[in-house]
């Protein structure tokens, strides 16, 4: 088992520069305390996420830190020029020393691409052919590509990554039927959502892999992402997410509320007691941190686990005491955990 960071940034109590002080302080903490990987969204035109450049903040956060890999979860494809965003990737891999890894999809809100001018229904077609174009910049010494989108005809390529042949993928996968193509590439994982549809992708991506004839103990991570609150008690730990999940859900429904939409594969509760009843938090005091942990773990099949700790309006003293209880309950529990 390992444990890594998921970060939204979504608007928080402070103003916008104070906040981005704010949360690269947090990641010095996640790299003292031995979490794996910051991941970080990528969205636009929303209070969902307000660093709507993971690149920019990433180049940041890699002189902030010093173990702790990095990465997009996920860079949104059709969004990106991808020789572009492959000079990125590199640079990145190179500021950080081999650290950086790669997240990669086509967008969950339709509404976001559209302010960019890309048609959301040609964005699934896009983001395979630029996740091509990606990968021939990032191991070969020329682009050579012939789509429906891009062309590029003897591009040269003068920038490698630090991680050859490249740095670690991930895939977000909502559906069963999505693990096969990770499964198949050995690429990284993560799902949100119920405990029950998420032991179906694992399972799901299991057998992919082992009908491979590959190996159990080269396994990717297979994550899962959680919400995640401690302090000294349970009930002082809800009364914070009961303050602070509204915020955050106003800010995750704004695009969709404007557009009379909702979301296609993510759907949160209104509420935080509800959130916490569903699984979808682990949430409380010292001591039962790692018993839930495990139950998710074994539950969902999974051998990753990812923590957004901040969200909504916490403020950075009320993060960095949960994050300093979870990484003192639950990270010892990576020594001794069988999936």
């Amino acid at each position: 088992m390992q444990f890594g960071i998921f970060d939204q940034n979504d608007h928080g109590p402070y103003p916008l520069t104070e906040q981005y002080e704010k949360r690269l302080q947090l990641l010095e903490l996640y790299d003292r305390s031995g979490f794996r990987t910051y991941h970080m969204s990528e969205h636009h035109s929303t209070p969902l996420n307000l660093t709507p450049s993971p690149s920019v903040f990433l180049a940041a956060a890699a002189q902030r830190t010093r173990r702790l890999r990095l990465g997009a979860l996920v860079y949104v494809l059709p969004a990106h020029h991808p020789l572009r965003l492959a000079e990125e990737i590199c640079m990145l891999d190179h500021l950080s020393r081999g650290r950086v890894e790669i997240g990669i999809g086509r967008g969950a809100s339709p509404h976001e691409l559209n302010y960019f001018g890309v048609d959301a229904e040609a964005a699934p077609a896009m983001y395979v052919e630029a996740y091509q174009v990606i990968m021939q910049a990032l191991t070969q010494d020329e682009v050579n590509f012939s789509g429906k989108y891009y062309q590029f005809a003897k591009v040269p390529v003068d920038v490698r990554p630090a991680q050859l042949p490249h740095p670690p993928l991930w895939y977000a996968v909502p559906v069963p039927e999505g693990a096969a193509w990770p499964a198949q590439h050995a690429i990284n994982i993560v799902c949100g959502g119920p405990l029950a549809r998420v032991r179906e992708i694992t399972d799901r991506y299991r057998a992919e892999w082992a009908a491979l004839g590959r190996a159990p103990e080269a396994l990717p991570l297979l994550g899962i992402n959680r919400f995640a609150l401690a302090a000294d008690s349970e009930q002082e730990a809800m009364a914070l997410g009961r303050r602070a999940w509204p915020q955050f859900y106003r800010s995750f429904m704004k695009p969709w509320k404007l557009h009379g939409t909702q979301p296609r594969f993510v759907r949160l509760p209104e509420d935080f007691d509800t959130l916490v009843q569903n699984g979808g938090a682990i949430v409380g005091s010292p001591g039962r941190i790692a018993d839930q942990i495990h139950r998710i773990m074994q539950e969902a099949g999974t051998n990753y686990l990812i923590t957004q700790f901040s969200f909504g309006d916490l403020s950075h003293e009320e993060v960095q005491r949960s994050v300093e209880i979870f990484a003192r309950e639950a990270l010892p529990l990576a020594r001794n955990y069988a999936p």
